[in-house]
């Protein structure tokens, strides 16, 4: 076999402008799943998302928050990011977008945003949510038939005092709370603001969202935070099918009851015959029944005492306190995918000072989001689910695009790598539509 090692390239390099290619060609599969869902129709029909006083000059809601997702979907994080999508005018053309908003007027509409508007963006990708969800297969999504639900909060912490909403968090930094909803991998519901609590939200998102796993197999997921027994309460209330919460808090009583337990309750381990798992019963302060917790003993070397750990939860009747545990375990998958999305999008950094324009700009990042994942569980092959959102932008969105122009219509042109290149005729074929020659019809708002 030849030594392969670094060598100086043999090609000559020549430049040209860009006004007939653009690096973001992928993005045609964000609009035709866009358009499948027919989500500028919805967003359009939303009177609140629309602070215009005339509404037959500047940009429309639908133009605006295509701005934005076409930006966080391309790789970008800021609005001068989305600013520079301007500068992008094949991307533009192929979009479907004649033009895009400076930063300027991207903060101002964010800043013109109210409750309702934002709460509108929450119902149209709560929408988007149940409508992939039921078009997606079910192995692709479900865990042993089952649809997770999870719930979790994160501080996004700010510098400054210029901040609307922030608080000082537990380690003394200025945050804002993100707390939020996940059903399944997709990203259901979240609030941000500047809440005390790190659970202060489930009651209202449980309610808001209830009917989607009802009557269904449901597990539902959440950590110590949501273990105090208000919280509980409204777990138990839900209508999950099973539950588990993580209990590392007000443990003396435990400890005490399962020091109490004869060692005939005690069942070795099937990893390690030195762990003890056991059912434990307590009624915690402010739950109102009896609950059952899984527990888990152990000693490591030079221990006189054990040491203790326990999951609050509803478990099958056939459970076995281990397994109780073990898939508890899985709540850490759930939260590698809350680390996805911050890290995927890039949104550590509030984009205004203004908290409603801020929870406009994070709502829009729902959408984003969950369109990337719908991208992902709905349409591409089985070895590529388990690409997260970086590599979906980097080896799918951003393909090369030319623009070539004919007589009657133009054609763009998508440099495909050849192990891919039947994937997206067959996508193409289903999902982009066919334009006919000639001078188009004209739109209202963008359609299929």
């Amino acid at each position: 076999m030849p030594a392969y090692t670094k060598r100086k390239s043999k090609l000559h390099v020549q430049l040209t402008n860009s006004e007939h290619a653009s690096a973001h060609g992928g993005q045609v599969l964000v609009d035709a799943l866009c358009r499948r869902f027919d989500l500028w129709s919805r967003l359009q029909a939303e009177p609140s998302l629309d602070p215009r006083k005339r509404q037959d000059i500047g940009f429309t809601p639908a133009a605006q928050v295509a701005q934005l997702i076409f930006t966080l979907t391309s790789g970008g994080a800021s609005l001068a990011d989305a600013e520079r999508l301007g500068q992008d005018q094949v991307l533009l053309q192929l979009l479907g977008l004649k033009k895009v908003a400076d930063q300027t007027t991207l903060a101002e509409w964010l800043r013109a945003q109210t409750k309702e508007s934002v709460q509108a963006l929450h119902r149209i990708n709560a929408a988007l949510v149940i409508w992939a969800s039921r078009q997606a297969a079910p192995a692709r999504w479900l865990h042993a038939g089952q649809a997770e639900v999870f719930f979790d909060d994160t501080q996004i912490e700010v510098s400054g005092q210029q901040f609307e909403g922030a608080r000082r968090n537990y380690e003394g930094h200025r945050a804002l709370g993100w707390q939020t909803l996940w059903f399944g991998p997709w990203l259901l519901d979240g609030i941000l603001d500047g809440a005390t609590d790190v659970s202060e939200h489930l009651p209202e998102l449980l309610a808001a969202h209830q009917a989607q796993w009802q009557d269904r197999p449901s597990y539902f997921y959440a950590d110590s935070g949501s273990s105090a027994g208000k919280y509980v309460n409204r777990i138990t209330q839900a209508g999950f099918s099973r539950w588990s919460v993580s209990y590392n808090k007000w443990t003396d009583k435990l400890d005490q009851l399962a020091a109490e337990l004869p060692a005939s309750q005690w069942v070795a381990g099937t990893e390690d015959p030195l762990v003890q798992y056991a059912w434990v019963k307590h009624q915690p302060g402010e739950c109102a029944q009896v609950q059952r917790f899984a527990a888990r003993r152990w000693k490591q070397e030079g221990d006189l005492i054990w040491r203790y750990a326990y999951v609050l939860c509803q478990a099958a009747e056939t459970d076995t306190p281990q397994r109780a545990m073990e898939r508890h375990r899985l709540k850490g998958a759930k939260e590698q995918g809350f680390s996805e999305v911050l890290s995927g999008l890039d949104l550590h950094h509030p984009p205004c000072s203004s908290l409603v324009a801020n929870q406009a700009f994070y709502a829009i990042a729902m959408l984003a989001y969950n369109l990337l994942i719908s991208l992902k569980v709905l349409d591409l092959p089985d070895e590529a689910q388990s690409w997260r959102i970086q590599t979906i932008i980097r080896h799918l969105l951003t393909l090369p695009v030319t623009l070539s122009s004919h007589a009657r219509y133009h054609v763009a042109q998508i440099c495909i790598p050849a192990g891919w290149l039947r994937w997206w005729r067959m996508f193409v074929d289903q999902w982009i539509p066919k334009r006919k020659r000639g001078r188009p019809a004209v739109e209202t708002v963008d359609s299929a």
